[in-house]
């Protein structure tokens, strides 16, 4: 063994040693009376961050469109609205290419576990914003944006809440707060009226408050959350092994159909994943379930374009978090009662059914509260269907690498929404916005509930302890 291998060697043991007595001393002391009301409160805070954070740039995109390229300039140029947006598209993609860094972020929770992370991830998604706010340039914005997109995309907050409720109970826990917190939205339309004044030129206004408010919420996380108990129970057994043995084992130990506590990290899941049929399979239909994801962003476009105002197109958005949040609540009780499959097919067949209602009530001018309910059916059923797969993903690996498989299959399943992304930017610039999302999102819905139907099996009632055992 080489001298930098046994100084990495000792610095593992060192790291461990003083992990195991952490574990050991939360082992001892429990859980003070009340955390799980207090757990849940903070993990409420951060997804009303999130939500705000993954809708607000959807939110504005005609605004900061027509400010950076059709008002402005972009390399040195002016543009029509419509190759701007496939400009700003291409770009956006292309800044995204660093979430593919965004695994190895995430699969760091089964080392260090979650708390870092769900610190780590809250700032920076405030931190993205308060960048937004400030940029004076598309460069700058993009940096923003990238910030933004990063963090948001981890999601630290679902595994908490998944790895912290009774099993029974899961989904309907899991609805509850994610309707709580699809409340975040709403914060979008009232400062577009309070800030912004529907004024299209104050778009940046809308990230000071949620961005400082974000950093707050960061600290709070510091302060007040604690480590997941299954991660503890998990992590802690692992370690009480004695180093040498563990050692000695990952020299042994290959990966096969079933990975290895000690066998986290994004390359071995993505062979976990690609060598577990099951988890394979779903991974692949949330892959082509991914495609359709920015045609069911583009929304504000399809308003614009369609001839809306800002003011219509304000009130129209008022209504999305309210129909997510009821539908959140439905959902619920559905996945607990009769799976989480039956769940994914109701909300995916009506993601389809009332997309096309919203781009035909968009078009025709109706009214806009019209168009805002059926823009909120589609998109909360969209982003339910999306969350559940991931909670299925969740119910199929072991504590030790879910995060690991989490990430993995984050990589897996980019490669569909880069699909997307490709086919909008050039297709936005031959046909109609609202042609073209619907062209890209309509087969990737259906063939998504048709492969999970018929090559995904059920997974509700798992008990996260037993996986694997």
């Amino acid at each position: 063994m080489s001298k930098s291998d046994e100084k990495n060697l000792a610095r593992r043991r060192k790291f461990e040693e003083k992990q195991y007595q952490s574990l050991s001393h939360k082992l001892e002391v429990g859980r003070p009376a009340h955390y799980f009301i207090v757990t849940m409160i903070i993990i409420v805070l951060v997804d009303l961050l999130d939500n705000f954070t993954t809708s607000s740039t959807s939110n504005l995109t005609s605004s900061i469109v027509n400010d950076f390229f059709v008002n402005g300039t972009v390399f040195g140029k002016h543009y029509t609205f419509e190759e701007g947006l496939a400009l700003h598209n291409t770009m956006a993609m292309l800044c995204n290419a660093v979430m593919v860094f965004a695994p190895f972020y995430k699969s760091l929770g089964d080392k260090y576990g979650r708390k870092p992370l769900f610190f780590i991830s809250t700032c920076g998604m405030a931190l993205g914003m308060l960048v937004v706010y400030s940029s004076t340039n598309y460069i700058m914005f993009l940096v923003g944006l990238i910030m933004m997109s990063f963090f948001l995309g981890n999601d630290i907050q679902i595994i908490y809440v998944l790895e912290e409720s009774p099993a029974k109970h899961r989904a309907k826990i899991y609805s509850a707060l994610k309707a709580t917190g699809a409340m975040g939205v709403v914060f979008i339309p009232l400062l577009r009226n309070l800030v912004m004044h529907n004024n299209p030129d104050l778009w940046r206004n809308i990230f000071f408050l949620p961005g400082i408010a974000g950093l707050i919420i960061g600290l709070i996380v510091l302060l007040f959350a604690k480590e997941t108990q299954v991660f503890i129970n998990q992590r802690h057994a692992y370690l009480s092994i004695p180093f040498e043995e563990r050692i000695e084992k990952e020299k042994e130990e290959k990966i096969q159909k079933k990975a290895d506590a000690n066998k986290n990290g994004v390359f071995n899941a993505i062979r976990y994943i690609w060598q577990n049929k099951e988890i394979r399979n779903l991974v692949l239909t949330k892959c082509i379930f991914d495609t359709a994801i920015i045609a069911m962003t583009y929304y504000e476009s399809i308003m614009y374009k369609a001839g809306m105002s800002t003011e219509q197109i304000t009130t129209a958005e008022y209504f999305y978090p309210f129909m997510y949040a009821g539908s959140l609540l439905i959902a619920g009780v559905i996945a607990d009662r009769y799976g989480r499959k039956r769940t994914i097919q109701l909300f995916g067949s009506l993601c389809a059914i009332t997309f096309i209602a919203f781009i035909i009530s968009a078009n025709g001018l109706w009214n806009p509260v019209t168009v805002g309910v059926m823009n909120g059916l589609y998109l909360g059923s969209y982003w339910i269907g999306r969350d559940y797969m991931e909670i299925m993903v969740t119910e199929m690996v072991p504590t030790d690498i879910r995060a690991s498989v989490i990430a993995g299959a984050g990589i897996m399943v980019l490669s569909g929404a880069v699909v997307g992304y490709i086919f909008l930017a050039v297709a936005i610039l031959f046909i109609p916005i609202w042609l073209a999302c619907a062209i890209l999102a309509i087969p990737s819905i259906v063939i998504s509930v048709f492969m999970l139907t018929f090559r995904v099996r059920e997974t509700m009632g798992t008990d996260y302890n037993m996986i694997g055992e």
